[in-house]
């Protein structure tokens, strides 16, 4: 059965169309809402809307959300590339290639860390979710480096404390077209999903706080490399701030990016790597610290604008 929702429309709504008031309400895609208004799901003061109607606050919806389709079941997969940085009997940390995502999603038939891993015989905890087994973060698939999962109970309730409280030292290297000024600072601003319902995600008057440190390790013709230290890992954070800044990551053409920059480059995805990742040992306390050098393909590309 479906979810049954009641409730009347926030004045903060007031004239937005159907299909947008409901993405807001209840964060769904734009796609996704218009969907639910298609199938009848959605009343409008008890009688039908299409999606373009506007509405108006104070207006009663009432609104059947299906169930939450089910991510698939774990099973163990090869990922060719993926390499093992450290493990010993309480975390496993690998060095993720492009293309591959933290864990098997709704919608997603490529390869996963965790699968990998499972099919390497490495024993994740199975704190959470089942298709999340041992994961405590994730990285875009198009973002490579350095990730660390839990294989003990204990590991996982650490490592998942220690990233909610901001405790690990998270560190990336982005290539951004352009050259920010300053050459160093912070960018403090809330991300949510993008209003278009698109997929993407931006900055948004009320979503979740977003704190990234940039400083500028290396400047080109045409693009800057920055060192950037996160505060908090919301999704495609990065790659959200840095286009704020108008200055996108190199490639990443779904926040921006010149097409013909990157054709020039003969890159085919943002230039964004975690280089680093430092944490105090969820069970011995010592820290650590593992680091992941450039992929080929960012290599390449830091070798071309040098020469240039």
């Amino acid at each position: 059965m479906g979810d049954h929702r009641s409730m009347p429309v926030p004045d903060g709504l007031e004239g937005d169309r159907l299909d947008a008031a409901l993405a807001r309400m209840f964060g769904l895609s734009r796609t996704r809402a218009a969907e639910l208004i298609a199938e009848g799901n959605v009343q409008v003061d008890g009688g039908t809307a299409a999606k373009s109607d506007r509405v108006h606050a104070g207006a009663w919806l009432e609104v059947t959300l299906p169930p939450p389709p089910q991510a698939p079941t774990p099973r163990p997969e090869p990922v060719p590339g993926m390499r093992v940085l450290f493990e010993d009997t309480d975390i496993v940390v690998v060095d993720k290639p492009i293309g591959v995502v933290a864990h098997p999603t709704v919608g997603w038939t490529g390869p996963t860390v965790l699968e990998g891993l499972l099919a390497s015989g490495v024993q994740l905890a199975t704190g959470g979710a089942a298709e999340r087994q041992g994961v405590v973060h994730r990285l875009d698939a198009n973002t490579t480096g350095v990730m660390v999962l839990a294989k003990s109970e204990a590991a996982y309730s650490a490592l998942k404390r220690a990233f909610k409280g901001r405790t690990v030292d998270k560190r990336y290297n982005t290539l951004v077209q352009g050259h920010p000024d300053p050459l160093r600072g912070t960018v403090d601003a809330p991300i949510d999903r993008h209003p278009s319902g698109d997929g993407r995600f931006a900055v948004v008057a009320g979503g979740r706080p977003s704190v990234t440190h940039y400083d500028t390790l290396e400047a080109f013709r045409a693009a800057s490399l920055l060192e950037i230290k996160l505060e908090t890992g919301r999704t495609h954070q990065i790659r959200v701030h840095m286009a704020a800044l108008r200055h996108p990551c190199v490639g990443d053409h779904l926040y921006g990016a010149d097409p013909t920059l990157s054709e020039r480059l003969g890159i085919t995805r943002q230039w964004l790597h975690a280089v680093r990742l430092g944490f105090e040992h969820p069970t011995e306390g010592r820290y650590v610290e593992f680091e992941s050098p450039y992929p080929e393909d960012l290599q390449r590309v830091i070798d071309q604008l040098r020469e240039d």
